[in-house]
Order: structure tokens, then sequence, then C-alpha cells
């Protein structure tokens, strides 16, 4: 499978039942999907880089879950390159919650892409107060088989975006849809002069809610698709303040 997964709410009600310490309230608290490196060493390393780029950020993290997975299910080159799976949770020092949240997380995470090693790169499916995303290498029924947590009952959720596909560009893990606030079939001709373009515009960036935006350069990730880089612009727009709408159109 090229590429399956779901993005829904974040289900606090599961979540707070299979979390081994006490949540915050709803809102109060993110989470994150995240794909860790599969070498025990290595993950231990990213580990300890993810947990103090969040404390320099003005986060604490709560503690970490990790994520049943079934890989039975997968295809032979799937497994080859399946990261491991662990779900971070994560408060803000400062008490913000809901979109307020994410937008510090936001600065965190792309903290997180760019300051690891090779070796501890982590990749964050999503990273929100308010939405949690699975994916992976998948075909659409391997999804729930290879998450057993997407066939629990007090898995809730008020809206998913799903998403599955046969491409050339999803390959590995965190190039699979839905992305954090889109699924798309990409076709964008035009993909390296508007990552060029936005590379450009980064020295006149600015948002009195996005404080030290800077951190987060670039915004385009390398070796990303065009959905992916179109995600990231329209999460840039939408935290900066714009309903998710008028970022759209924007788009």
């Amino acid at each position: 499978g090229d590429g399956a997964g779901v993005l829904i709410q974040v289900p606090h009600k599961f979540l707070s039942a299979v979390a081994s310490f006490p949540l915050p309230a709803e809102g109060q608290y993110g989470v994150g999907m995240a794909f860790l490196p599969a070498d025990a060493d290595n993950r231990s390393l990213a580990v300890t880089a993810i947990e103090n780029i969040i404390r320099e950020e003005a986060l604490e993290v709560l503690g970490w879950r990790e994520v049943p997975v079934n890989p039975a299910c997968l295809g032979e080159s799937a497994r080859r390159v399946m990261p491991y799976f662990s779900l971070m949770f994560v408060r803000a020092t400062n008490g913000a919650s809901g979109i307020d949240l994410d937008r510090l997380l936001f600065i965190a995470r792309k903290r997180i892409e760019h300051e690891l090693p090779e070796q501890q790169q982590t990749y964050f499916p999503s990273l929100s107060a308010r939405t949690l995303i699975y994916k992976g290498m998948l075909t659409t029924p391997e999804l729930a088989q290879f998450f057993p947590d997407l066939l629990d009952e007090r898995m809730e959720s008020s809206m998913a975006l799903v998403h599955s596909r046969f491409s050339t560009n999803t390959f590995p893990w965190p190039l699979a849809h839905p992305y954090r606030y889109i699924a798309h079939n990409g076709e964008i001709n035009t993909v390296q002069g508007n990552r060029n373009w936005m590379r450009t515009r980064e020295s006149m960036l600015s948002s009195d809610l996005l404080p030290g935006l800077e951190r987060a350069f670039p915004i385009c990730a390398m070796g990303g698709s065009d959905s992916a880089s179109f995600d990231e612009v329209l999460e840039l727009l939408h935290l900066g303040g714009r309903s998710l709408p008028h970022a759209v159109l924007m788009m």
C-alpha cells in the first residue's frame, strides 16, 4: 500500500483510558503521533532531544504511550522501513489550550524536524490539541488491522478525514496521507517554483500569534511531496490567524 490514513479529533475519552498517567481536561493538552527511529539506541537519543526542544519552547512532556501495532498485515517493503510508533502528550506551561496550544506545538514540531540528526529523525504526522492522525504505508483494509486503537469503541470523533491512494511519491511512511489539514492528490506542476518563492518570503514572514516564527524555518521541509508542501503552507496561514476556509482560498 502506498498510503492510507485517517485524521480525527483528539479522542479524549479513549486517551484518558489508555494513558498510564492522568491527562488534563480536553483541549488543555496536545498529543502527537510520533514516527520514531526503529533502532532502540537512536530512539532513546531522539526522545531525549525531542524532550529538550519541548522544554525550550515553554512546553512540558506529560508522558509517552507506545502505540500497539500489528505488522503481520504489512507488505515486505513497508515492514522493512517501518518506524516505531508512540504517542507524546504535551501541555503548555502558560496554560494555553486549543489552537493557541497548537501554535506553540507548531514551532516545537518544526524544530524537531530540522534539528535532529539523520539517525534520530522523527516525524510527527500530527502534534495538536485538536486532531490526531493514524496513517502509514497501508492499504485501506490494513489501517484498522495495523492500528488496533481504531477498533476501540471508546475512540470517538465528530469528523474523519480519510485518504488512500496509489502513487509514486508516498515512500516511506511519513509521505502517506492524510496530512495535518488536507487529503490531496497533488499534481502541482509548479511545486519547485512555489517552494523557492516560499523560501524567499521567509525573510518577511512574521505573526504576533507565532512569536519566534524564524525558528520554524524552512516552512517547506526538504524531501516532502507537493501535497506535503501545500499542507505546510496552509498550516502556516491558518495558525497565523486566518480561518481555515480563508487560508485554503489563499492557496
